[in-house]
């Protein structure tokens, strides 16, 4: 195999010619020979034992020349890559020129990795705002606690009001005809979650255990329903329970259930430590976020579109795994949040999927700038991590994982630390 030329035809855009020796295309016909003469029958010869001259003659002399070629450009394409120190960021387009005993020859056009430029990434100037876990904070994480620690219990004494769980029955209709998915009973809803169309649960407000009446409500115009959309539907209810939510008393019995403390008071400095904490990292996080915008900012590249929607292809993948995990999939998912098409359920993807490409590819430029690498220090650390967050051995995630491509990861992650501690960094109260 040789690599003939290898020319830039666009931005981005590389035609590689590649030409396939006599000697190695014969190779490859005689391997399609043998994977393919046991399904050929041939009058005069047993299924699959006539010779392969036979075979020619009879069905020519090309008869093996596909399947040879296809079992064999992946690999001469490969290595032609790596002759002419491309890198490939999508499929390429693969065109054979000329196919004979003599060998073959084919042209490989390939969109490839942008050349990329960086502006200043050392010393950028950002602020960091810290913030300070206050009073109100701790109690506001106690408020939910007690209320995560709260117990329904049945009021029969005064009517509905917001922020107590009701239990009914519903049918809808529209234009006096009950329609799909609009009928239930003894269904509980907390009034004010938000559960329901606007308006509904308003209107289930100051009504009593055993009435039944109506609720009058618009469907949005966006409803996902597109039949249901903007009409006007009535549903009638029946009330059938009204429970409010009883707290616990904030005191050391609720420290002792609800934690590992004693008393309220050490709960409280827990509470408001790992506060502290969280407000420490997410200032941490959103000063490097700046700094790498910056960074992201003074970067100059053409970007292929194809490299966009390879990293929304990852996220939609992502997201549908997550889903089943949970029981769920995309389409379902979709259909209950009235996604119409996966192109528009991609579309919101977009923005965050052009932003960690562009970052990834000013975060490499920075790796290859500094001479940053990965030793094997760092490699085995990094699978350590890995393997505790996985749960799996260590050496296993060696075997399994691209090690060349975490070693990547590793450089891009210390190009990160370079950039934040270069960074001139003002402090501020937020």
């Amino acid at each position: 195999m040789g690599l003939v030329s290898s020319n830039k035809v666009d931005v981005n855009r590389y035609a590689l010619e590649v030409s396939v020796s006599k000697e190695e295309f014969a190779q490859a016909v005689e391997a399609a020979f043998r994977k393919n003469a046991k399904n050929i029958s041939i009058a005069g010869f047993r299924k699959g034992k006539a010779p392969r001259k036979i075979i020619e003659q009879f069905y020519g002399k090309g008869v093996f020349y596909e399947d040879a070629v296809n079992a064999t450009y992946p690999q001469y394409y490969t290595e032609a890559v790596e002759e002419a120190g491309i890198i490939p960021v999508d499929r390429a387009d693969i065109d054979v020129k000329e196919v004979s005993e003599e060998g073959y020859r084919f042209v490989a056009t390939v969109t490839t990795k942008p050349e990329v430029e960086v502006g200043e990434y050392k010393g950028l100037k950002v602020e960091k705002q810290l913030r300070t876990a206050s009073e109100e904070d701790v109690t506001g994480e106690l408020t939910r606690m007690q209320e995560r620690g709260g117990r329904l219990v049945n009021v029969e004494d005064r009517p509905a009001k917001n922020g107590d769980s009701v239990v009914i029955d519903f049918e809808g209709f529209v234009d006096g005809t009950a329609f799909e998915g609009g009928k239930a009973e003894m269904f509980t809803l907390k009034l004010g979650s938000g559960q329901f169309i606007p308006g509904f649960e308003e209107q289930v407000e100051n009504h009593s255990v055993g009435e039944e009446f109506d609720v009058v409500v618009p469907f949005p115009e966006d409803y996902h329903a597109p039949d249901l959309a903007g009409k006007e539907a009535t549903f009638k209810i029946k009330l059938h329970e009204i429970k409010e939510t009883e707290l616990p008393e904030l005191d050391d019995e609720f420290a002792k259930d609800v934690s590992e403390f004693d008393t309220l008071g050490e709960l409280k400095d827990d509470i408001q430590k790992k506060l502290q904490e969280n407000y420490d990292r997410t200032a941490q996080n959103e000063m490097e976020d700046k700094l790498i915008d910056l960074v992201v900012g003074g970067m100059k590249a053409e970007i292929p579109q194809c490299m966009f929607e390879h990293r929304i292809d990852e996220m939609v993948a992502n997201f549908d795994q997550r889903l089943q995990s949970q029981g769920m999939n995309l389409q379902l998912y979709m259909q209950y949040t009235g996604v119409e098409s996966m192109e528009s359920f991609r579309k919101t993807f977009t923005a965050q999927a052009e932003r960690q490409v562009k970052i990834r590819l000013a975060l490499e430029k920075i790796v290859e700038l500094e001479n940053i690498t990965a030793s094997d220090d760092d490699l085995t650390a990094e699978l350590e991590r890995l393997a505790a967050q996985y749960g799996m051995a260590a050496d296993k995630l060696r075997e399994l994982l691209p090690l060349e491509d975490v070693k990547q990861d590793i450089a891009v992650n210390k190009a990160v630390d370079l950039v934040r501690d270069s960074a001139v960094i003002t402090e501020t109260k937020a």
